[in-house]
């Protein structure tokens, strides 16, 4: 799997450097405002079904990270952000202790997450990204953890290729991305 193996040399090929905390934007926490987890010691979500009995006894109790979180919530009030939730019970969810867990094994960085609006577009969620870029040169690793495509339903069960609707979409969003296009991505629709 191209992905694990990438996950698990990415402090000694990617980021030699362990940032100071991390900050995870997953697919898998949706509220209608954005909203950070602010805990000081991070539960275990088996938010999935269906899976061996064993994906469900890992766990990645990574310490939380209030003082990130009470960043990342003054980088998007102070960028029009009209209002920005905090959540003091969730955990991780596997959209971010899965990448973390080959990234990061110790589970010794702080680490918390931001939720997506999935009532709001494209450029409102590159907008906070815009906001919170600055992030990134205090030390913080910023994860968008999720596929481009992700309906397993549709994808249906794995027969080792890829939809070609699928990859023809991602395709299409990593060239646009590389090719600074982020209007046209914005707008994808």
């Amino acid at each position: 799997m191209p992905a694990r193996h990438f996950l698990q040399s990415w402090k000694n090929t990617v980021l030699s450097q362990s940032p100071t905390s991390i900050l995870v934007i997953s697919g898998h926490w949706e509220t209608k405002y954005p909203t950070v987890s602010v805990v000081q010691r991070n539960q275990t979500i088996h938010d999935f079904y269906g899976f061996p009995d064993r994906m469900y006894k890992l766990e990645y109790p990574a310490p939380g990270a209030p003082e990130l979180a009470k960043r990342v919530k003054e980088l998007l009030m102070s960028s029009g952000f009209k209002r920005v939730d905090e959540d003091r019970k969730r955990g991780l969810d596997h959209g971010a202790w899965v990448p973390l867990m080959l990234m990061y094994p110790e589970a010794d960085i702080p680490v918390c997450q931001l939720s997506l609006q999935l009532d709001k577009d494209a450029t409102y969620h590159y907008n906070i990204g815009k906001a919170l870029a600055t992030l990134k040169d205090e030390g913080v690793l910023i994860i968008g953890s999720g596929s481009a495509t992700h309906n397993l339903r549709s994808l249906g069960p794995r027969k080792g290729s890829v939809a070609s609707w699928a990859l023809e979409f991602d395709t299409w969003l990593k060239d646009s991305l590389l090719e600074g296009r982020y209007e046209d991505v914005n707008h994808y629709e």
